[in-house]
């Protein structure tokens, strides 16, 4: 497994990595032991970093993740979030009080005493322009409760502005072949900051695995079922906030440029980590196979130039009119 630093924070991440959502909720259910055994497969296929969230199943990801590396030699880098445990969810609540609290119930569920990495988990836009949030972070951090600290965000204009904070050292964003618009906007400026980039789904929620159709149904309590028009959360996060008609139409186009060497999962890994900015991917699955799989995507070579300029254009024929303007 092939390596890349995360930003300024000194860690050394696996370029494709372990997303830890669908082993918590909002996946349809998941057995405990299937859980685990998905972390056992991603730490058995060299992936060393692990990214959690304090709201995945109320903390059970978080517990999951602790009970496997309990169990094992591995000290992986384990990032988590906090924030969407505020209800309501409003800016003005990310204040020291509310996020000491977050923070010291995922140190309890990870068994750790500090926390290697802690994001803001997709606060409002409004959070990105309060300084007392991430004076909060940085005491936080000199307490001895954190390590490093970054964001989660939604849009590429508030990764942009999270990156003026001198403490904010890594921002995950969704970035894949069908939301291109961090290319033009927000990579180099990470990179000119030294801001590590972790790049949440990427392959847009099962989409550009290949598997889904129009008429593919999800169990209730999926939140491709649920949350397809938003109703849940940001309606980015399912698909990627593509309609499912012209993602289908899009993912039938770009099969045809996927070389015979890669499954189109893999196809869609390689082509974000040909971002240089990129510092790890973060796939979600229960499956110890297609973890093994997601992972071998590392090891591939770079797309051609041919590959990128067809998934341009399915891109710009498909999906653009949708999500470019919006995230």
């Amino acid at each position: 497994m092939k390596q890349r630093r995360l930003g300024s924070t000194g860690f050394d991440v696996s370029e494709v990595s372990l997303g830890t959502w669908e082993i918590g909720a909002d996946w349809g259910d998941v057995a405990e032991e299937e859980g685990k055994d998905a972390v056992r497969a991603a730490l058995d296929a060299g992936v060393n970093f692990l990214d959690t969230a304090d709201v995945y199943g109320d903390g059970r990801s978080e517990r999951l993740i602790r009970e496997v590396l309990d169990e094992r030699d591995e000290d992986p880098v384990v990032a988590t979030k906090a924030g969407r445990r505020l209800d309501p969810h409003e800016a003005d609540r990310y204040i020291h009080e509310n996020l000491e609290q977050f923070v010291d119930r995922s140190r309890k569920n990870l068994g750790v005493d500090s926390l290697d990495l802690l994001q803001l988990h997709c606060p409002p836009t409004e959070t990105y322009y309060q300084s007392e949030t991430f004076d909060a972070l940085a005491d936080l951090q000199s307490a001895g409760k954190l390590d490093h600290y970054g964001v989660s965000v939604e849009k590429v204009e508030e990764g942009l502005k999270a990156i003026e904070y001198p403490g904010v050292e890594t921002v995950q964003i969704i970035f894949n072949p069908f939301r291109q618009r961090p290319a033009e906007r927000f990579l180099e400026a990470a990179a000119r900051e030294n801001v590590g980039v972790i790049v949440r789904v990427p392959l847009a929620s099962g989409l550009l695995t290949g598997a889904i159709d129009e008429d593919t149904e999800f169990p209730e309590n999926d939140h491709r079922n649920f949350n397809r028009e938003g109703d849940a959360f940001d309606v980015g996060e399912t698909f990627a906030g593509v309609p499912l008609e012209p993602g289908v139409a899009a993912v039938d186009e770009l099969r045809e440029h996927v070389p015979d060497m890669l499954t189109l999962p893999q196809f869609a890994l390689r082509w974000i980590l040909d971002f240089d900015a990129v510092s790890t991917v973060i796939p979600g699955s229960t499956s110890p196979e297609h973890i093994r799989s997601n992972v071998a995507a590392s090891n591939a070579r770079p797309l051609t130039h041919e590959a990128h300029g067809a998934t341009r254009d399915v891109y710009e024929k498909y999906i653009e009119e949708h999500v470019h303007h919006r995230w």
